[in-house]
């Protein structure tokens, strides 16, 4: 029996049909065809599906597309304008903190959660805060790093 939602999704408002038991992170990347949340591992160990419900950093594999109804939801793809990238994406840009690319999504939402729940965080604090996010490409120092610089350039654009 298909369920109807409603949700924001990137700053439009969604309406669609799914199916109980259809994952957040399916509906994404197929209903919507926002592809930019991975699906890595399916088990909430990796974070590559890391997406924003409610400004709140989640793994997208961990929830019901109708648990999210109501919801106001941001992707990797709704960070920045086209043509743009958010600071914390610059900053993975800048401090080489992402090689194969596919942990990079869920880094970034995850940092960007971390530097709005810490924005005085030391290293310690987003190694500790980027557990739930794997990456098996990099010795994850660049992109701690990203993250420093990534809060920093937050505080500047936002204040």
């Amino acid at each position: 029996m298909a369920l109807s939602i409603n949700l924001t999704v990137n700053g439009k408002a969604v309406t669609k049909t799914v199916e109980p038991t259809c994952l957040l992170v399916d509906f994404l990347r197929d209903d919507l065809q926002l592809t930019g949340t991975h699906v890595g591992c399916d088990t909430s160990q990796c974070g590559a599906c890391t997406i924003h419900l409610d400004g709140q950093p989640v793994k997208a594999c961990t929830i019901l597309a109708v648990q999210a109804d109501g919801a106001e939801i941001l992707t990797i793809e709704g960070l920045a304008p086209e043509g743009e990238l958010h600071p914390m994406q610059a900053a993975f840009a800048q401090h080489h903190g992402l090689q194969c690319g596919f942990c990079t999504p869920g880094m970034v939402m995850t940092g960007i959660g971390i530097a709005r729940q810490h924005p005085d965080a030391d290293e310690a604090t987003i190694r500790r805060e980027l557990e739930g996010n794997l990456c098996r490409c990099t010795g994850y120092q660049n992109i701690v790093k990203a993250v420093v610089a990534g809060t920093r350039l937050m505080a500047e654009s936002e204040g």
